[in-house]
């Protein structure tokens, strides 16, 4: 059972139809075979490789939750996480710019949560003063430490500055404003090496650079963070690129650049130039076979694809790419039940006693057949509706569910996708006729929640 702040912040994600920021694997179901999986491929991401693993799925089979599970799963191993969330104007996938500078505002680890970035900066600069200290016999005492430290910077940074030397010059000049207390130069630094692109000139003269990170500097700099986790301990990073399938509602020039963004990335972790990356790429079977999709850049998806049986028992969770299963009856009575027995309900046994088995099952059936019998749309509305009914068998002791309780899928509380399905309708993303440019933001706060399914 998680702690009870925990199971707070799970109910109310889950409350309003969010996919929790923690606590996912205290519900979640389905997907140990992947993680099994995806465990051996950071074993070798780990030896400082490289490798992509693309995650295909429709409406309600849990994309977002499956890659934020597996980073979780991941940051126990000591890998950083970042999920980028693709969109048409906030993060536009061809703007590698833009990516670069969302993976930095969302990295995460175990030891600093969310927002990491600087913490790792400065871990990666305390452990050289921790080396100086172990291998040299010194403390900070001694009238030679600086020297020595100042030396074992530029050991560490030998190699980075030979793949990028932009990099390495603004973490030098970063160590430098730290040690001298020039803390508001320190800060500039570190916003332009997390691509904010309104850096004073001042601050980039400190450091003997210029310009901003932007296009394929981006990627060079995505290679140098790598390096630096590395050199602080970390096994790697995972990297995921949640809702790719939002490329097909731009138009064809900019579908073109997205693609194109993939294939790069793809070329690179081949070619070995992004060692300790392991990318996961979310998208909907319209990206994965559409040809406003992958098949748009035929050599992107003569790499990715993947001939699927019928019988889904059988697939290899080993291939480059993979699919998640829509929910069934059963899997979701199972969600259910987690959820039930998490929740921090200040009567419990009243709540055990009367959100039974018996109503759950009938709360699938009633939000499935609202759907169509379409079970893969059910499990946001499921939880959310779950939660609310636990929330007046709480609160009210004359409370009954079975006699109380009635299910309104009012369709101004449901997804474009929900809606279509409630209607007998299928659903079709609109279009967008040109992609706009992205808004600058000089520090975008890292998303804790998401809707539920993928």
């Amino acid at each position: 059972m998680p702690a009870v702040n925990e199971s707070a912040t799970i109910v109310n994600a889950l409350r309003s139809g969010l996919v929790p920021a923690q606590g996912l694997g205290h519900f979640a179901t389905g997907l140990e075979k992947l993680l099994g999986a995806v465990n051996e491929e950071l074993d070798f991401v780990a030896t400082g490789k490289g490798l992509a693993k693309w995650i295909r799925g429709e409406y309600g089979t849990g994309k977002t939750f499956a890659a934020r599970y597996l980073c979780a799963k991941a940051r126990e191993r000591r890998f950083a996480t970042a999920e980028v969330q693709i969109s048409i104007n906030d993060t536009p996938l061809h703007h590698l710019e833009t990516v670069y500078r969302r993976l930095i505002e969302r990295l995460e680890t175990a030891a600093d949560g969310p927002n990491a970035f600087q913490a790792v900066v400065e871990g990666w600069l305390y452990q050289i003063g921790e080396e100086v200290m172990r291998l040299r016999g010194m403390t900070e005492d001694d009238p030679n430490f600086a020297d020595a430290t100042e030396q074992r910077l530029e050991d560490k940074l030998a190699d980075l500055s030979r793949r990028n030397p932009a990099f390495a010059q603004i973490l030098r000049a970063y160590h430098r404003a730290t040690h001298e207390g020039d803390f508001s130069t320190a800060q500039g630094l570190l916003a332009w090496l997390a691509g904010q692109p309104h850096t004073d000139r001042s601050v980039l003269r400190a450091a003997g650079t210029k310009g901003k990170v932007d296009g394929q500097a981006s990627l060079t700099f995505l290679a140098g963070l790598l390096q630096l986790l590395r050199q602080s301990g970390y096994d790697g990073l995972v990297v995921v690129l949640d809702e790719v399938e939002t490329i097909q509602r731009m138009n064809a020039q900019t579908r073109e650049k997205s693609l194109n963004a993939l294939r790069q990335l793809m070329d690179m972790l081949a070619k070995e130039e992004l060692p300790g990356l392991y990318l996961v790429v979310t998208g909907t079977r319209d990206f994965f076979e559409g040809y406003k999709g992958l098949k748009a850049l035929a050599p992107l998806y003569q790499r990715v694809q993947v001939n699927f049986g019928d019988d889904p028992q059988w697939d290899n969770l080993r291939a480059t790419q993979v699919r998640l299963l829509p929910f069934t009856p059963e899997r979701l009575l199972t969600v259910g039940r987690c959820v039930r027995d998490l929740y921090p309900a200040k009567h419990a046994d009243r709540v055990a006693a009367k959100v039974d088995d018996r109503f759950l099952g009938a709360l699938v059936t009633q939000i499935t057949a609202g759907f169509g019998g379409k079970v893969a749309l059910a499990p946001r509305l499921f939880l959310r509706e779950l939660i609310d009914v636990m929330d007046r068998v709480d609160l009210h002791e004359q409370y009954a569910p079975a006699a109380h309780y009635k299910l309104e899928l009012d369709d101004g509380k449901l997804t474009p996708e929900e809606l279509a399905a409630k209607h007998g309708r299928s659903f079709e993303p609109p279009e967008a006729p040109e992609a706009e440019a992205p808004k600058e933001q000089q520090s975008a706060p890292a998303p804790r929640t998401r809707r539920l399914e993928g």
